[in-house]
């Protein structure tokens, strides 16, 4: 049935109230269950406890509806053991919001709906949402009514929620980190993520039967003026055949700072760069990028140039046999790829290979060198972009 405030009856749930029993209302024989009276007192005791019974859930996808919602809550109550009320579903009805993409999902019992508030941040439909009370919340007054705090007993890991990682890294500055390909390790997203600082916390969902990814993360960094710029860098970037979706956790992406744009082109720059690293079926080649050497500005001068050349020559040569040193150069009027990179090829991989293990992560110039292995046919045809 529908209610006059929007909301959905969910069909084949009875709500059970605290302190009622269904023999208190017994059905004559042969009597359908839509004839079944419902008492003043037990509308009353429903009413005055159903600010207590709701959650508010925010962050809701636009292909969430009333039955997803009711149908993937009764769920995740059932596998984290969050059912208190007997068997059945916890959720007997679901209003949602489609403008402003929130739902109040009410539950069966007081019990029910404080274990559903352990369930902040979990993933539906691939994105993370909210769970919080609703603003008609009365704590004082819930508090006679059954337990305010979600059981100590949930088996939250059940739907990838882990205290003091993904359930646990809360706060405005938690990312979502989504639509990572299922070969990714996690050394290799810690990678991604830490060129834009070292991490407070960091948690690779994991399924937890298989113990494989899930296919996003969430993590939150020691420096958290970076957040923005690693949310604006990262999101949309293509992994293979996956796109990232990487944002604040528990609420829209905010834009980043005009004073923070400079280094947001620059990390940019070096996920492209990292992308190169971690696409699948990638092998170290016999070619060399490295940024964070040279400026733009270095390689104006002829004199200069040549310098850097030379040094670039005898550093490379430590590693073994130095093919080819390209360093491209900015153009008067015209838009020049690959400046501010410097191209070593080498005669072998294993020389490369040694290469990329001395430089990168040194320091030149007071920049910390990063350096990953080029495409060698990309390198070949000039195309210094990738």
């Amino acid at each position: 049935m529908h209610r006059l405030d929007g909301s959905c009856q969910i069909p084949g749930t009875t709500p059970a109230i605290p302190g009622m029993f269904p023999t208190m209302f017994p059905l004559a024989t042969g009597q359908p269950f839509g004839a079944l009276p419902v008492m003043p007192v037990q509308a009353m005791t429903q009413q005055a406890t159903r600010h207590a019974r709701r959650v508010y859930v925010g962050g809701l996808p636009p292909t969430a509806n009333e039955q997803s919602v009711a149908t993937f809550f009764s769920q995740v109550m059932a596998a984290i053991g969050g059912n208190t009320a007997g068997p059945g579903d916890a959720v007997v009805n679901v209003y949602i919001n489609h403008e402003k993409k929130f739902a109040f999902v009410e539950m069966r019992s007081v019990e029910e709906a404080s274990n559903a508030m352990a369930l902040d941040g979990i993933i539906f439909e691939g994105a993370p949402v909210k769970v919080r009370r609703p603003s008609d919340y009365n704590p004082s007054l819930a508090a006679t009514l059954g337990p305010s705090q979600p059981s100590p007993n949930l088996n939250l890991a059940a739907v990838g929620l882990t205290p003091g990682s993904a359930g646990g890294l809360e706060g405005p500055d938690r990312i979502f980190v989504g639509g990572l390909p299922y070969y990714f390790t996690e050394a290799q997203v810690r990678e991604l993520l830490e060129f834009f600082g070292p991490l407070r916390g960091f948690d690779l969902v994991k399924d937890r039967e298989t113990g494989n990814s899930k296919g996003y993360a969430f993590c939150v960094y020691q420096d958290l003026s970076v957040t923005d710029i690693a949310c604006a860098a990262l999101n949309g970037i293509k992994m293979g055949d996956k796109t990232l979706t990487v944002r604040r956790a528990n609420q829209g992406t905010n834009q980043p700072k005009p004073e923070q744009e400079s280094v947001l082109l620059h990390a940019q720059q070096q996920i492209a760069l990292q992308k190169l690293m971690l696409q699948p079926g990638a092998v170290s080649t016999k070619v060399l990028c490295l940024t964070q050497v040279v400026t733009p500005e270095e390689l104006i001068n002829d004199e200069d140039y040549e310098d850097i050349m030379e040094d670039m020559r005898g550093e490379g040569g430590k590693f073994g046999a130095l093919v080819n040193v390209v360093i491209p150069r900015p153009r008067p009027n015209e838009a020049a790829p690959g400046v501010g990179k410097v191209f070593l090829e080498y005669a072998d991989i294993e020389s490369a290979t040694k290469a990329r293990s001395g430089l990168n992560g040194r320091k030149f110039g007071g920049n910390q060198v990063i350096a990953v292995f080029y495409p060698e046919n990309k390198f070949a045809q000039g195309e210094y972009d990738a």
